[in-house]
């Protein structure tokens, strides 16, 4: 069975967040037709599911998908169905003080309108899972669209499916703040098919205490380097490669996060608990390949990793060579001195903190190595 490493996060963190915690109540908020909220109580073993969807026509299909699980269990209901919509039953269980461990939240476009919603009736240290389709949005498309949605105003960068990440998970903490608390990502993942970014947040009281994860990501054309600005460079924003000739081939987006990804201790808990629920098996091609992209997302979450990352096309134009072999570019990286590792959102490409400049020159020298030889 293909498994989607989606699935895997956010099967395997609710059960994670049981098995911490004692209890998992979940609200599905925008559940279709139920299967995803029927994995909850099978999988991730839940002891209550509010399965909310506000298209009346899928409650039948609903019920008869979380009939499947007994909805009595010592007297206490195991699972109930809503017809509401997803800002309104999260609001109505803010203002009753019942609040959800895990709230789901995975719609069409943007999921920005229920980000405060979810986390009003979330309680703290309680997992969000939040989804967005908005591909024009993270592409630098429809940057008004991205300021009013997420507060972030984005233009094309070559990084974008990563910008789109970053972009969500920015929205939230901003809309975090507003309620007086903030939001650490565990697990982000994108897959090309819709696009779908998925962001797996943590609940966490209080304000963070500095913004060294938000701020502003800027692409030079003219050298191809990319790096962060903080607010308080707002005004100062320049590349050191600039001149009054190139001064615009820095294009900036934000704010945005700009932190890791990806909690790599989570991830590893993620990986172990997918290896004892048998969906990593290396005799399996699918499972195979789950276990390498979470080996993959642990290697992503290296401290010393800046944000984006750098494809070998990108190098090989510049370079204007033949584009090189990608783990021999990262080998020579690594033995360099520099971190790099594979993304997992992009085959052909590095993420690392070895500047374009030294890129093209590891490129030009493997080229004239293998002429050579």
């Amino acid at each position: 069975m293909k498994v989607s490493p989606a699935a895997t996060s956010v099967f395997s963190q609710a059960s994670l967040y049981k098995k911490s915690n004692g209890k998992l109540r979940v609200l599905d908020a925008l559940c279709g037709c139920g299967i995803r909220s029927l994995r909850y109580l099978v999988e991730a073993k839940a002891d209550f599911v509010l399965a909310n969807d506000a298209n009346d026509d899928y409650r039948r299909t609903i019920s008869e998908n979380l009939s499947m699980v007994n909805n009595d269990s010592g007297g206490e209901q195991r699972w109930e169905v809503t017809q509401l919509e997803a800002n309104r039953i999260m609001a109505d269980y803010y203002l009753k003080n019942d609040y959800f461990d895990f709230i789901d939240v995975d719609s069409f476009g943007s999921d920005s309108s229920f980000l405060r919603s979810a986390m009003n009736a979330l309680k703290w240290d309680g997992l969000l899972y939040a989804t967005s389709t908005d591909g024009y949005s993270s592409g630098g498309h429809r940057p008004h669209h991205s300021l009013a949605a997420y507060g972030a105003y984005v233009q094309p960068m070559p990084y974008s499916n990563e910008v789109g990440l970053r972009m969500l998970i920015g929205g939230a903490v901003r809309e975090a703040s507003v309620l007086g608390c903030h939001v650490t990502p565990l697990f982000s993942y994108y897959a090309y098919h819709g696009p779908v970014f998925r962001v797996l947040l943590r609940l966490v009281r209080g304000k963070l205490h500095d913004n060294s994860h938000y701020g502003f990501i800027g692409y030079c054309h003219e050298c191809g380097n990319s790096q962060a600005f903080s607010w308080d460079d707002v005004g100062q924003i320049s590349c050191s490669c600039s001149m009054s000739n190139v001064s615009g081939s820095l294009v900036i987006s934000g704010p945005l996060w700009t932190g890791p990804l990806h909690n790599s201790a989570y991830v590893l808990d993620m990986l172990n608990l997918a290896k004892l629920w048998g969906w990593v098996d290396c005799e399996s091609e699918n499972k195979n390949n789950l276990e390498k992209l979470l080996k993959q997302m642990v290697e992503e979450s290296d401290p010393k990793l800046p944000f984006g990352y750098i494809k070998l096309d990108e190098v090989a134009s510049r370079a204007k060579i033949n584009s090189p072999p990608l783990r021999t570019m990262m080998s020579t990286m690594q033995k360099e001195g520099y971190a790099a590792s594979r993304s997992h959102i992009a085959s052909n490409a590095i993420k690392t903190n070895c500047p374009m400049t030294e890129c093209i020159r590891i490129a030009k020298e493997l080229q004239q190595h293998c002429v050579a030889v």
